[in-house]
This record gives C-alpha cells, sequence and structure tokens, in this order.
C-alpha cells in the first residue's frame, strides 16, 4: 500500500503527540508510531527515566509492541514514524526486526544513526527524514532550553 503525504503528516502527528506525552514525563520528547497496512499498531514514547532504562527509546518500546501486536518479531512490512532521527541502537535493532520502513522527523546531527553510516539498516529498509522537522525539532528544543 503506498501511503500519501497526507497520511505520512498524520502518523508523524500521532508520534508528535507521543513526544509530548514524553515532555510531559519529564522524558526526553520522542515519540514513535508503527503502521502496518494502514493502521496504527503501537504508540510509543521515550521511557528511559521512567524505567530507569537507558534504551528504553521510543523506538524500541514501539517495536516490541508492534511485534506483540502481530505475533512475531519481523516488522518487514511496517513504517515507524519518529520524530527523532534513530540512533545507533535504535537504527541496529530496526535491522533484527527487518522493519520496512523509517520515516522520522528532526535530523540528530550528534547522536543519530547517520553519524556512524546507514550500514545498521536493514538493507531492504527505506528511510526517509525531514517529516515536519521544524515541529518535530522544536519540541526538543523546547525542552532543552526548560532545562538550563
Amino acid at each position: 500500500m503506498a501511503i500519501t503525504l497526507r497520511n505520512d503528516e498524520f502518523y508523524m502527528k500521532q508520534a508528535l503527540l507521543e513526544a509530548q506525552k514524553a515532555a510531559d514525563r519529564d522524558e526526553v520528547p520522542v515519540g514513535a508510531v508503527i503502521v502496518s497496512n494502514g493502521q496504527i499498531i503501537s504508540r510509543c514514547h521515550n521511557l528511559t527515566e521512567t524505567l530507569n532504562d537507558a534504551t528504553a527509546h521510543a523506538e524500541m518500546q514501539a517495536f516490541t509492541a508492534a511485534a506483540n501486536h502481530i505475533g512475531g518479531k519481523y516488522l518487514k512490512d511496517c513504517t515507524l514514524y519518529v520524530t527523532l532521527e534513530p540512533c545507533p541502537m535504535c537504527a541496529a535493532a530496526s535491522l533484527w526486526v527487518q522493519l520496512g520502513e523509517i520515516v522520522y522527523g528532526a535530523s540528530d546531527p550528534k547522536r543519530g544513526y547517520s553519524t556512524v553510516g546507514s550500514g545498521l539498516l536493514h538493507p531492504k529498509t527505506k528511510i526517509r527524514g525531514g517529516l515536519l522537522a521544524a515541529e518535530c525539532g522544536l519540541l526538543m528544543t523546547e525542552f532543552f532550553r526548560k532545562k538550563r
């Protein structure tokens, strides 16, 4: 199923709602949704502080929830919408779940997967960045401005 830009924006706005939930919990505001066959099958946000777990990134939570939803560990026909470019850990995890596509909002030039190269991704994973980048980046900027 081809995903139109209009649908892409809807799904990214859902990820932004998750990111806001993270910010409301004093978590770094990253949100993620996973879509399969036009339906959201997981909605997650960062929980690293809440769970006292450095690996509890929004994407990692979303992979687990999506796999539980479909009853299998591979997400070949799924798209991850995430408000921030995945870190190397999350990009590598996307390889193991054989994710079909990643669509992210804001780039992360300090800690994003692209700082180490795209070799972390599954060879068949499509990737697109910059969707609603301004909105996604603003949420991060405001969060860290309040921290200082």
